[in-house]
């Protein structure tokens, strides 16, 4: 096992993705050291991992008031892109869902710190941005998302020719569903996964496929594989997270079971695999058969929608993430119906005015632009 400590900042700390990433620092205290956390909300839980773990910095939303037990044991606030330059930081945790992390991941990047990647809406958003300043800063872009992180475990080692990756996807909590279905199903049915548990962001993305189509975007930016080369096939039991094909036919799979602590934790011990005995192990007889099925574009209209719109490239798949972002928030208050989220999210993308070199900030409005759009599209009915 490696010595040294890397020492963190966790974005999104209170969320899935971060309460499992401080679950690995707890496994290996001796390796890692929390420099800075932040949270847009759930005070009482960032106070707790403050407690826990001491960060030097800490950032969230509230008045003074409601932060004043965050800093009792002297944490000092700080905004978030400039807890990621800190000098005392070696590894930025990006555990956010939304476009909220793309500022900050840039702000690392050029500052020079290696990110581990948990939020899809970053790369799709700026996919080539970020892939050319990472290489420009020596900076190493390290994919956490399950099915990325697939993908980067199969090519490690690998000088041949890739001929094709194939992302696997669940299905959501309505494969089973008939199309005609799906118009009554609740928010409260789409938040169980049959197989994740995942923040309620990403499993209504699961549900709908959009999480599926922003992992093609994320392999197209990340791994420089062409978008026809790109396949999804659905996998109900989540084992195998993704495979590659290469040129002479032979495939590789990355197998677990369906837990997000393997990727975290393969990506804060990079290059180095240690062992976890909290992390459950593949069994193959337990497991039994692992069988797949083709997509069915029908049940899932907002995944061709999503590809169709960042293969125009500028500030078209930023005004995506706007729009589904919205859309998301518009169905889970109960505004707008589950068939609905992809008509909200085209409807948004309608009065788009693209910028086809944009800059970060022009990617981030483009954003906060549909987002304000599909909103209106509800809130004027």
């Amino acid at each position: 096992m490696v010595n040294s400590v890397k020492r963190l900042v966790v974005l999104g700390s209170t969320g899935s993705l971060g309460t499992q990433t401080l679950d690995i620092v707890r496994s290996f205290p001796d390796n890692f050291q929390v420099v800075a956390l932040a949270a847009r909300r759930s005070l009482e839980l960032l106070e707790a991992q403050v407690r826990e773990f001491r960060p030097k910095l800490v950032w969230c939303e509230g008045t003074d008031s409601e932060k004043a037990a965050l800093h009792s044991n002297g944490a000092v606030d700080s905004g978030m892109e400039d807890m990621v330059r800190d000098p005392d930081v070696d590894l930025v945790v990006t555990a956010t869902v939304g476009d909220v992390a793309f500022g900050p991941t840039i702000a690392a990047i050029e500052a020079g710190k290696s990110v581990a990647l948990a939020n899809k809406e970053s790369v799709v958003m700026g996919g080539p941005i970020l892939t050319d300043l990472a290489r420009t800063n020596n900076v190493e872009l390290l994919p956490i998302d399950s099915e990325p992180s697939a993908i980067w475990q199969c090519l490690r080692g690998e000088n041949q020719a890739v001929s094709k990756l194939i992302i696997t996807a669940s299905g959501g909590a309505f494969r089973n569903l008939e199309p005609a279905q799906l118009a009554d199903v609740t928010p409260q049915q789409a938040l169980k996964h049959p197989t994740w548990k995942m923040g309620p962001k990403i499993t209504i993305d699961s549900a709908t496929l959009m999480n599926k189509a922003f992992e093609v975007i994320e392999a197209r930016w990340l791994f420089g594989v062409p978008w026809e080369d790109i396949d999804v096939v659905i996998h109900p039991q989540s084992n195998i997270h993704s495979m590659v094909e290469f040129v002479d036919g032979s495939v590789k799979a990355q197998i677990s079971p369906p837990d997000m602590r393997l990727p975290i934790q393969y990506a804060l011990f990079y290059p180095d695999r240690v062992p976890n005995e909290r992390i459950p192990r593949f069994d193959p007889i337990a497991t039994g058969a692992l069988t797949f099925e083709e997509m069915s574009p029908d049940r899932y209209p907002c995944f061709q929608l999503a590809l169709d719109v960042a293969k125009r490239g500028g500030t078209w798949p930023a005004a995506l993430c706007g729009a589904d972002d919205m859309a998301v928030e518009l169905f889970l208050s109960g505004r707008i119906g589950f068939t609905e989220i992809a008509v909200v999210i085209q409807e948004a993308l309608k009065g788009h005015q693209p910028i086809m070199a944009p800059t970060s900030s022009d990617l981030l409005a483009a954003a906060a632009s549909t987002r304000e759009r599909a909103a209106e599209l509800v809130e004027g009915q």
